[in-house]
């Protein structure tokens, strides 16, 4: 966890401070400046964080609290405390789950446990009725979205690209998820993001599921693709079989491949 914000980053708003007078702020995450995430802890130690995006920001903070509230009727989620606007972007105040994510060093002393829990929990979020779910992440959106993103010069290879899929430019990238788009979509409630740091577990049971501003219908393959790419990134090689088999499901190496290229043009 960086303890220090980068150069450029937003501060906490005046406004939030205010509210939180003798609470103790501190840097909990940080991709690039100046969007920033912080920890707010109580005398008393209850804990939120505090998300700032710039104006433009995808996805927005709004559309993520929308996609909070929803998801938190039917899986555990963090509750939304305040979301509102500041003079130059926006601003997310959630309260904290109970534990620790599941990329901390601490679940490493049983990895086989860890999977097959991280499994069961995608597949309840899964077995969310999509049909209820108001949010479309479907193949169309999404590509069209991706789209929109190479056209701006808004994704960069070097910085948004696996090394697996360096061998693409952005357009050629874009041109290959078109040809090779699967005929059909196995369509259920996807988080988007299903990776180790976004599942909080307490005592080894999950506490809820973090950083649902993509969450919508798609399919299954997104999160699975995702999630098995997280294991290997987070613990190493060699536990992409048991989370399948965990989930209930077979390997299927080229519908993966696709929504990992899809994932890094959209992120």
């Amino acid at each position: 966890m960086p303890s220090t914000a980068q150069p450029g980053s937003f501060a906490p708003p005046a406004a939030i401070l205010s509210r939180h007078e003798g609470w103790k702020v501190m840097v909990a995450y940080q991709y690039a400046a100046p969007n920033i995430t912080y920890r707010l802890e109580a005398p008393g130690g209850a804990v939120r964080f505090l998300k700032l995006a710039a104006e433009g920001s995808y996805p927005t903070l709004a559309s993520e609290a929308e996609r909070v509230r929803w998801a938190g009727r039917y899986v555990s989620a963090p509750v939304v405390v305040e979301v509102g606007r500041f003079d130059r972007g926006e601003w997310l105040l959630t309260e904290a789950l109970a534990g620790r994510d599941a990329s901390h060093p601490s679940w490493r002393s049983d990895a086989p446990r860890l999977v097959r829990t991280l499994a069961s929990t995608l597949r309840e979020l899964h077995d969310v009725p999509a049909a209820e779910c108001p949010f479309d992440s479907r193949l169309a959106t999404a590509l069209d979205h991706a789209r929109r993103r190479v056209e701006a010069g808004a994704v960069v290879p070097e910085r948004d690209f696996h090394t697996e899929f360096r061998h693409h430019s952005p357009a050629s990238a874009l041109e290959f998820l078109y040809a090779t788009r699967p005929a059909r979509e196995d369509l259920v409630v996807c988080h988007g993001d299903f990776c180790l740091p976004n599942i909080v577990l307490d005592d080894w049971r999950p506490s809820g599921v973090l950083d649902l501003g993509e969450l919508g219908v798609a399919d299954r393959w997104w999160d699975l693709a995702v999630a098995t790419w997280s294991l290997t990134w987070n613990l190493g090689p060699g536990f992409e079989d048991l989370f399948l088999h965990s989930y209930g499901i077979e390997s299927d190496p080229e519908r993966s491949g696709y929504y990992r290229l899809l994932y890094d043009l959209v992120s």
